[in-house]
């Protein structure tokens, strides 16, 4: 019986540089898209969420864009309030606030 070749996203999967850099970049795309969703829903601007969250414009399209970029729990939450979000911490059973 014939093996079934691996696709080249399987192969791709199976070495393990290449799948930390593909959670790497997938995490940032998830965010960026939930940035853009919640905006879109809450109807409010870069400049108005730039205003309200104490975050530059910059670092907001960012984040946006997917550009690769380090920010501070305190930006992240900073960031997700105005957009009715909260981060938190969870495990087990365990739920933990990260954000006021």
């Amino acid at each position: 019986m014939k093996s079934k070749k691996k696709s080249t996203f399987d192969r791709f999967m199976s070495d393990s540089e290449e799948r930390k850099k593909f959670d790497k970049e997938y995490m940032q795309f998830l965010f960026s898209e939930l940035i853009l969703e919640a905006m879109e829903e809450e109807r409010i601007s870069v400049r108005e969420l730039s205003k309200k969250s104490g975050v530059s414009t910059s670092i907001i399209h960012h984040l946006r864009t997917m550009k690769p970029i380090n920010i501070t729990i305190k930006t992240l939450t900073s960031l997700l309030k105005p957009l009715g979000y909260q981060l938190v911490a969870t495990k087990g059973g365990t739920t933990v606030k990260l954000s006021c």
